[in-house]
Order: C-alpha cells, then structure tokens, then sequence
C-alpha cells in the first residue's frame, strides 16, 4: 500500500508508505490520499489526524518525478487504473495535498524526515506541526526552472515573515529543523523517535474538546485570513452562532460545574 491509514481514539493516522522512494507521492499515492482525506472528513467520530511518513530519512520528497510528473507531460503512458485517474484530472494531486480542499477538521503534521517540495506544501494545509531534529524544509523547484505551484507563492510568505519566504522561494535552498522553530514555521522540535509522541499529544487535548466548536474556530481563521477586520468579525460571528445554540455548548458548562469531563456529541 502507498499509504496506511487507520482510525483509533477519534484520530485518523494518515502515514506516506513508500520509504524507500522517500514517501514521494506516486499515483497510486494520489488516489489514496483523496480517499482518505475524503473518509476523515465525512467520518463524524473522527476529530483530528496526524499525517506522517514511514521510515527514518523522509517524511515526503514530494511528487514522484519518474511516475507522477511524466503523465502529466506525456513522456510516460499510463499503465495502471491510478495513472488514468491522475493523467484525466490532474488536480486529484492537489487536493491529495489538501489544496482546495474543503477540510475544517485539524490536521497535525508529524514530520519523521524531510519535507520537500510537494512534500513541504502539503505542510501549508496542516494546523500543528512537530517536526524530527533531523528533518529539512524547502522548495528546490526554481533549481529546474519550475514554479512551486502547490500553494506556495500564496501560502508561505502567509506563514512565515516574507523575506524568509522569499530567501526559501528564490534560492531554492533548503532549511533545518531549528531554522523552520525559529521561523515560526513549526511548533516543537524533538529527537525523531519522540515524533509521533509529541504529535500525539496534541491530538489527545484536541480531540477531548468540543467538534463543534473546533470545526468553526478552524473554518473561522481559513475564511477570515486576508479579508478586512468588519467582514472577518462578522464571519466568525456567523459561525460561532450555531455553535452556541449546540447540545454540546450546554454540555460543556454543565460538566465544568459538575467536575466531571465532558461528554461532546457533536451535536
């Protein structure tokens, strides 16, 4: 399998199964991402998920450049059902990396190794990132006379101060692990082996709060970020609302005067 993913606890583990090509999404990999993106937003007992890669060296090197890249440029024919899915609708890759793709739930980043390319624009689309005292960042597409169109002229100079995303863009040189702590870029860096640890973590506290409310908080910062301050607050206004009116609002105060934890339905 190009990816294993599992469900337990309300958290979806989503982890990029092909070490020995550096988990570079092939695909095979496209196919099932979409999938799995797709169940985790539908399924209403999952809360959070933590996206990870097998092995020890990456976490993703981005697109596969011998299987995925050469259909799209005609210089490989496609051979297995995957490929003919890819090659007929080409953004399946960008929503197997989260691009415009409609998902309010939290995702955490549980970066093993390095992130590359596609494998660092998927990073953009996750809330919490943990990364491994080894892992390195960046985006080498300018080194091949290639944009990084996987949101990275949108997103990265959003996330992190402009001139370091300017310096990342332009050169196309890559980052350590501190650089990106420092740059605001990632949350904590720990010994590799401590990564999923770390991750899981914060999916535990998050996945003990109120869906509800954590959906709208998400979905309140991805709609509000670039519009102006009266038509943000609005927003939010309008999604917190419903919220309020919930079973789960009235539980959670309930719970808090009665010391006990909350029970949070969803509803």
């Amino acid at each position: 399998m190009a990816l294993i993913y599992e469900k337990r606890d309300h958290i979806a583990y989503v982890t990029l199964n092909r070490p020995e090509a550096h988990n570079a999404i092939d695909p095979e990999t496209v196919i099932e991402l979409v999938g799995a993106w797709q169940d985790f937003s539908e399924d209403t007992e999952m809360r959070c998920a933590i996206l990870t890669g097998a092995g020890e060296q990456s976490f993703c090197s981005g697109a596969d450049l011998g299987k995925l890249i050469p259909l799209w440029t005609g210089t490989r024919q496609p051979e297995t059902v995957a490929d003919k899915r890819v090659q007929t609708n080409p953004m399946l890759a960008q929503h197997a990396l989260l691009r415009d793709f409609p998902l309010t739930k939290p995702v955490i980043a549980a970066i093993n190794g390095s992130a590359i390319a596609g494998g660092f624009e998927i990073l953009y689309n996750t809330d919490i990132r943990v990364a491994a005292e080894n892992a390195r960042f960046g985006l080498q597409e300018v080194k091949w006379s290639i944009v990084p169109a996987g949101g990275s002229t949108v997103h990265l100079p959003r996330q992190i101060p402009y001139a370091r995303a300017m310096e990342m863009l332009l050169t196309g040189e890559l980052i350590d692990a501190r650089q990106a702590l420092a740059y605001g870029f990632v949350n904590q860096v720990v010994p590799r082996e401590m990564v999923m640890a770390a991750a899981e973590r914060y999916a535990a506290v998050i996945v003990k709060n109120g869906p509800l409310a954590v959906s709208a908080v998400k979905q309140a910062v991805l709609e509000n970020s670039g519009k102006d301050v009266k038509a943000a607050l609005a927003r939010e206004m309008e999604l917190a609302f419903p919220v309020f009116l919930s079973q789960d609002a009235q539980e959670g105060p309930r719970s808090f005067k009665e010391k006990r934890e909350p029970v949070f339905k969803g509803e």
